[in-house]
């Protein structure tokens, strides 16, 4: 659904003006406290400027893309003509881009889960519509839009640690992609909500560290962690599984003071 069919090679894609970026990337998959989630510093060249060339047509709602084994993604057409940093990425970290993330080519879109933007290997964008075309997940019962949902998570202590009476550092990281984090807190306990010192934002396409020392007393306690993001959404509690977009819940960990 384009005025104008488009064909690139990887030489021509290279002489582009190729823009870098760091963007934080999520696994639909990862569960509330997980680790399929990371950063990297992505170098690429907007999908959106190759879609201004190619004209989408009028109706058409969807970017269907596949990769060189035949995987596909289906990602809203709006979220790759708007104005977050969606690439087509040929380097990863200073390096050209590692076979096992997707060399020579991948897309890079913020905001959304990977199994509806992080195509790797990928050779052909079909500019479409959802009621038209369904992709390799959507078919297995995931949907299909897939926005990353707003969380937050407590990397130290670790879980089940023991830790000494008095003042502890506890940390981790939130993230709500092309929003962006603007507060978090943490609980003990039942307790109040505190708030946590916030480290500064590379963009609002990464998670955010953040901190808060805690006097801690003898006994067993729960910490608990929750975000808000930048435009004033506060992370639910509702716990749900990954399935069908994602979970939600809060991450919270068990932790002996001596």
């Amino acid at each position: 659904m384009v005025e104008r069919e488009i064909e690139i090679d990887f030489a021509e894609l290279l002489a582009l003006p190729l823009e870098e970026s760091t963007t934080t990337l999520a696994c639909v998959s990862n569960a509330v406290g997980g680790d399929l989630i990371g950063n990297a510093t992505w170098l690429g060249y907007p999908i959106r400027l190759l879609l201004a060339r190619a004209r989408p047509l009028a109706g058409a709602d969807m970017v269907l893309s596949r990769s060189e084994d035949g995987w596909t993604a289906g990602t809203p057409l709006e979220v790759l003509t708007d104005d977050r940093n969606a690439i087509l990425a040929v380097g990863m970290n200073g390096e050209p881009l590692p076979l096992e993330h997707g060399y020579p080519v991948r897309m890079v879109v913020p905001g959304l889960y990977g199994y509806v933007s992080a195509t790797k290997w990928v050779v052909e964008l079909n500019v479409t519509r959802f009621d038209r075309e369904t992709a390799y997940w959507t078919t297995r019962g995931w949907t299909a839009r897939g926005p990353v949902k707003l969380s937050s998570r407590i990397d130290v202590p670790s879980r089940n640690t023991d830790v000494a009476a008095g003042p502890v550092i506890v940390a981790g990281v939130a993230w709500s992609q092309y929003v962006g984090i603007r507060g978090v807190q943490v609980q003990v306990d039942d307790g109040a909500w505190n708030d946590a010192t916030l480290a500064d934002a590379i963009s609002a396409d990464t998670w955010r560290q953040w901190s808060w020392v805690w006097p801690a007393s003898a006994g067993r306690h729960t910490l608990r962690v929750r975000a808000t993001d930048a435009a004033g959404l506060v992370q639910t509690s509702v716990r749900r599984d990954v399935i069908p977009d994602g979970a939600t819940g809060l991450h919270d960990i068990p932790v002996t003071v001596a």
